[in-house]
């Protein structure tokens, strides 16, 4: 399952992207238009600021905006940042690979080759969406 935190992430850099102007974007802003609790939100994007994707302005004209074009923004990116490693299973992942302490055997499991061709897929899908795309952008 989608965490709220990726939901409300998605939902809050789409709405960004969508916004006119050059103005940062408010975070009451957001919040409201998006039906997303404040505090929780303002986490959410202290953290995407933190790994680069977001940018921010303090003061009475302040808020976030996107650091990149909606085209650059990959969903692989943001999924990471927010939803930690795409893989369901560690003996699959690329950049947070584990050994499995119940597995004897990678080559044999048969969860690892499921897993690994849900990894592929799913990545193919997040390598090839862009926040454009989410957007309409």
């Amino acid at each position: 399952m989608l965490s709220k935190k990726t939901k409300y992430g998605l939902k809050a850099l789409t709405y960004i992207a969508r916004s006119k102007g050059d103005l940062p974007v408010p975070v009451g802003e957001i919040a409201e238009s998006e039906n997303i609790p404040q505090k929780f939100l303002e986490s959410i994007l202290l953290t995407l600021r933190k790994s680069g994707v977001l940018g921010s302005k303090k003061g009475k004209h302040g808020g976030y905006y996107l650091r990149q074009e909606p085209t650059e923004i990959k969903m692989t990116d943001v999924m990471r940042v927010l939803e930690g490693p795409i893989a369901m299973v560690p003996c699959v992942s690329l950049n947070f690979y584990e050994k499995c302490d119940d597995c004897p055997d990678e080559e044999k499991c048969s969860v690892n080759k499921l897993m690994i061709q849900v990894r592929d897929n799913t990545l193919q899908v997040f390598r090839n969406t862009t926040l454009a795309d989410l957007s309409g952008k």
